[in-house]
C-alpha cells in the first residue's frame, strides 16, 4: 500500500461515503426548526398553518427524498463511467452537491420548502452515482476487505460529523439550519481540486479504455514503482478474459438457476441492512432520544457520544474483518442491532415505572449503531462481488443497490406514522428483521473469505 494509492482512496471516501453519511444523519438536529418553517411558510402562503399529519408528511418526504436520488444516481452511473471515466463522473457529481447546497442555503430567505427537498434529491443523485463508482476502481484487490471497508468508516465520520456540527454551540440554532444543510459544498469542492492531482482508474484505462500508456502512467504514481509490467500483464489477461464473457442483465440474473441462492442472499442481506432499524437511528435519533425521556438539553450530546462509539465500531471491524471473516461480522452485527432493538422497545414501556431505564434505551441505540458499523455496514458490498463472477456481478449490484435505496426511502418515510401507530412496539419490527436475517445468513451463505467463486458455488449447490 503505497502513500497515493491510500491518498486517492481516502479523497474519493471523504468526497462521497463522508457525505453520504452526512446527509443521513445532518435532518436529525433541525427537524424542529424546519417543521417550523414549513409551517410558518404554509401560514403566509395560505393563511393557516399546516396540520400534524401533514406536517409529519411534508418532513417524512424531505428526509426519505435523499434516498429516491440515490436510488435514480445509482441506476445512472454506468452509463456515466462509460462515458466520461470513473475520475470524470466524480467529478461532474460533485458539482451537483453545489448545485444543492444553493438550493437549501438560499430556501428560508425565499420561504421556499420545496428548495430543500430538491436540494436534498440533488445530494441523493450526487451520492447515488459516487457510492457505485468509488467501489473496485481506485481500490486495488490487496487487502480487499480492509480497504472495502474504508468506505464505511467515511459514512460513520460523516454521521459524527453532522452530529457534532448540530450541536447548539455550532449549528444546531435556528438560524443557521439552511448553513447547516448546505455545509456538503465544503468537502465537495476540496475533493473537486484535488482530484485533479491523479490520475484515472488504471483498471478502466486499460481494460475499458484500452490505453496502455497511460495506465502504466497511473500504475507508476499509485505504486510508486517504476517495474509495473506484471500489473499491466495481469490486467491485459483480465480484459482478454472479459471480452470473451458475456455480460448478464438484471433479468437474466433473476432467473438463472445456478445462482439463485446467491441472488436471494444478495436480496436479503441488502434488504435487512436497511431494514434493520439503523436508518431509522440515524434520521430521527433525537425524536428517539425525547420519547424515551432524555432531558431535550442532553440529546445533542448523547447523539454525539453515539456518533463516536460508531466510529469506534467501524474501525473494529475494518481491522478484524480480514482475521475473523465476513460471516462472523455479519452475524454478530445482526444479532446484537435485534436484541438492542428489542431492548428499546422493553425500557420504553418500563419506563414510567423505572426512571433509570431511559439510558438504558440510550445504552441499546448505540449497540444498534456499534452492531451496524462492525458487519452489516460494509460487509454485503464485499459479499455482493465475492458471491458471483464478473458476467453476473454488475446486475448483482444493481439489485442490491437498488434495494438498498428503497428500503432506505421506506425506512425514512414511514417511520414516523409507525412510531405514532405502534408506539414503544414499532422497534420489534426491526428486532424480527435482523434475528431473521442473521439466522439466513447462519443457516444459507458460506463463509467467503479466501475462496475462489467455484468453492463458493459449490457450496450453495
Amino acid at each position: 500500500l503505497t502513500f497515493p494509492l491510500l491518498s486517492v482512496t481516502f479523497l474519493v471516501s471523504f468526497g462521497s461515503s463522508m457525505l453520504y453519511g452526512y446527509n443521513l444523519a445532518v435532518v436529525n438536529s433541525p427537524a424542529a426548526h424546519i417543521k417550523a418553517f414549513y409551517n410558518a411558510t404554509w401560514s403566509q402562503r395560505y393563511g393557516h398553518g399546516l396540520a400534524s399529519g401533514s406536517l409529519t408528511l411534508l418532513y417524512s418526504l424531505t428526509v426519505s427524498i435523499f434516498a429516491v436520488g440515490g436510488l435514480v444516481g445509482s441506476l445512472l452511473v454506468g452509463v456515466l463511467v462509460e462515458r466520461y471515466g470513473r475520475k470524470g463522473t466524480l467529478s461532474r457529481s460533485a458539482l451537483l452537491v453545489l448545485l444543492a447546497g444553493g438550493f437549501m442555503s438560499f430556501s428560508r430567505e425565499l420561504g421556499s420548502p420545496e428548495m430543500v427537498i430538491i436540494g436534498r434529491s440533488i445530494t441523493g443523485l450526487h451520492s447515488g452515482r459516487c457510492c457505485r463508482a468509488v467501489h473496485g476502481p481506485f481500490l486495488m484487490a490487496l487487502l480487499r476487505g480492509f480497504l472495502g471497508l474504508v468506505p464505511t468508516i467515511f459514512i460513520c465520520l460523516g454521521v459524527f460529523f453532522a452530529q457534532v456540527l448540530g450541536l447548539p454551540e455550532l449549528l444546531g440554532e435556528d438560524r443557521f439550519w439552511p448553513l447547516f444543510l448546505s455545509v456538503v459544498v465544503i468537502p465537495t469542492s476540496l475533493q473537486l481540486l484535488l482530484l485533479h492531482c491523479f490520475p484515472e482508474s488504471p483498471r478502466y484505462l486499460l481494460i475499458e479504455r484500452n490505453d496502455v500508456c497511460r495506465a502504466t502512467e497511473a500504475l507508476h504514481r499509485f505504486l510508486g514503482t517504476p517495474d509495473v509490467q506484471d500489473v499491466i500483464e495481469e490486467m491485459k489477461e483480465e480484459q482478454r478474459s472479459l471480452s470473451s464473457v458475456e455480460m448478464v442483465s438484471v433479468w437474466q440474473l433473476l432467473r438463472d438457476r445456478s445462482v439463485r441462492w446467491q441472488t436471494v442472499s444478495v436480496v436479503v442481506v441488502n434488504a435487512g441492512m436497511q431494514l434493520s432499524g439503523i436508518d431509522a437511528i440515524w434520521f430521527y435519533t433525537n425524536t428517539i432520544f425525547e420519547n424515551a425521556g432524555i432531558p431535550v438539553s442532553e440529546i445533542p450530546y448523547t447523539t454525539v457520544g453515539t456518533g463516536a462509539i460508531e466510529v469506534v465500531a467501524g474501525l473494529i471491524g475494518c481491522f478484524t474483518i480480514e482475521k475473523l471473516g465476513r460471516r462472523p461480522l455479519i452475524i454478530t452485527g445482526f444479532c446484537t442491532m435485534g436484541i438492542c432493538s428489542a431492548g428499546i422497545t422493553v425500557s420504553l414501556l418500563v419506563q414510567t415505572d423505572l426512571p433509570w431505564m431511559r439510558y438504558v434505551s440510550v445504552v441499546c441505540v448505540v449497540g444498534i449503531i456499534a452492531g451496524f458499523c462492525m458487519g452489516p455496514a460494509g460487509v454485503p458490498f464485499l459479499m455482493t462481488a465475492e458471491l458471483f463472477t464478473q458476467s453476473h456481478r454488475p446486475a448483482a449490484y444493481v439489485v442490491g443497490g437498488s434495494l438498498n435505496w428503497f428500503c432506505n426511502f421506506t425506512i425514512g418515510f414511514i417511520f414516523p406514522f409507525l412510531q405514532m401507530s405502534a408506539g414503544a412496539f414499532c422497534y420489534l419490527v426491526f428486532c424480527g428483521v435482523c434475528l431473521l436475517v442473521a439466522l439466513y445468513v447462519y443457516i444459507i451463505i458460506p463463509e467467503t473469505k479466501n475462496k475462489t467463486f467455484m468453492e463458493i458455488s459449490h457450496i450453495f449447490t
